[in-house]
């Protein structure tokens, strides 16, 4: 959830753009519906594939509110889109749930959880930032309390969350939730004029990318 302005009013009109459908390359402009990296961010995608980097905050209410256009558009992406979840770290709660996103992950449980995380924080008012809260809720999904506290306090994922703290620097990211496409596209609620619009701005600038390499 962006610090300064929650939620701000586009302030460059949309209009004419009918994102009610697709948005092609086209239509959006650098610095109205996104952000170019000075500097591109190395991706976790593989060669050849266009990276899509989805950066959120488990406790941030417009980060749950854009996972189901984002979920949706996601099933629609072809085979040379990489998908990535990278969770945003600015101090305290933000640094736990880091921690609980790479540890589920290093469990082999973060696809399966992911959206009851969520649910969990925004549906039924659970904080998850103790240890003990985390490793129960890790319970539900075949791993004991033990292995989830291990896995909490493990390098590695003391290592991932410090290289997404790194990486968030890079982007410049102010706030949450964001999209970077390619490592180098960065795409806000704001300037996107919405949560729904994102998506439709992500896959414009995907379909970009996707020219730029054919040339």
């Amino acid at each position: 959830m962006f610090k300064t302005t929650v939620f701000k009013t586009l302030m460059v009109t949309l209009a004419g753009l009918g994102f009610s459908a697709l948005v092609s390359a086209q239509d959006v402009v650098e610095g109205q519906h996104y952000e170019v990296l000075e500097s591109p961010v190395e991706t976790h995608a593989e060669d050849g594939q266009i990276a899509v980097t989805e950066v959120f905050w488990f406790g941030c209410p417009h980060c749950y509110r854009l996972q189901t256009p984002v979920n949706e558009w996601y099933e629609t992406l072809e085979d040379d889109v990489s998908v990535e979840h990278m969770p945003a770290t600015m101090g305290g709660d933000w640094n736990t749930h880091a921690t609980a996103f790479y540890a589920a992950e290093s469990l082999g449980i973060e696809e399966e959880l992911h959206a009851d995380f969520f649910n969990a924080i925004h549906q039924e008012n659970q904080s998850l930032t103790e240890a003990d809260e985390i490793a129960a809720f890790f319970a539900n999904y075949g791993v004991s309390e033990e292995e989830a506290k291990k896995a909490l306090t493990d390098f590695s994922v003391r290592s991932d969350v410090n290289e997404a703290n790194n990486r968030m620097r890079e982007m410049k990211l102010m706030g949450v939730p964001a999209l970077v496409i390619d490592g180098r596209y960065v795409v806000s609620p704001s300037s996107a004029g919405s949560l729904e619009n994102m998506p439709k701005i992500a896959d414009a600038l995907v379909e970009q990318v996707r020219a730029e390499r054919a040339e």
